[in-house]
């Protein structure tokens, strides 16, 4: 596949688009096989095993081309998916990208001063998040369609979820946090430097 499209990945999501995908899905038996075909890829990796991968909320797909699928997550920027499971996609050939970035998210209401003047709309507020880029090869989702998806038995914090983007995400430590996940990225994919592969099939960052 080529990707000259690569910086382009994240450009047109945000709230609105997050809300298609997810009433897209909803409305198609098709695109909802799917993504629990990716999903099942996804699991039989062991990702989950990872820090934060469980938390991931999908804001796009699935895209489904010729040869391949994919779909975009996105967490809360502090709680940062650990880069280490990207190799664990990398060693049976999907593509990874992440990204920092931000995305406009309705504030909470709770007087009018949090509508939009003359509407009954909520303001926006820009949040920090980490977008995640997965491309799979339409193989590998064949390879893997006998297995079975048992999510089960993890629990998923929603609250913590919730919580992390309402935090305060610029507060004086958020360089040092920064950082620190700047760090985990070099670590996890082999100390990558910006639009230089660490090793074959990832994109760069």
């Amino acid at each position: 596949m080529k990707h000259e499209a690569a910086d382009n990945f994240f450009d047109n999501v945000d709230y609105v688009s997050i809300i298609d995908t997810i009433k897209g899905i909803h409305t198609s038996d098709g695109s909802m096989n799917t993504l629990l075909d990716f999903e099942r890829v996804l699991d039989e990796s062991d990702l989950y095993a990872y820090r934060n991968w469980e938390l991931g909320e999908l804001v796009q797909g699935p895209n489904i081309k010729r040869y391949t699928v994919s779909c975009i997550f996105m967490w809360p920027y502090n709680l940062m998916p650990n880069p280490k499971g990207a190799r664990r996609l990398v060693a049976i050939g999907c593509k990874i990208k992440f990204a920092k970035s931000k995305i406009e998210v309705p504030v909470e209401v709770n007087d009018y001063e949090d509508y939009v003047a003359g509407t009954r709309y909520p303001k926006m507020a820009p949040k920090k998040v980490w977008f995640v880029y997965i491309e799979i090869p339409k193989d590998l989702l064949d390879d893997i369609k006998e297995g079975s998806i048992d999510l089960a038995g993890q629990t998923i914090d929603l609250e913590e979820l919730d919580d992390s983007y309402d935090e305060d995400l610029d507060k004086d430590d958020g360089q040092n946090e920064e950082e620190n996940q700047q760090q985990q990225v070099d670590m996890g994919m082999g100390g990558m430097q910006p639009g230089v592969p660490a090793a074959p099939g990832v994109p760069p960052m």
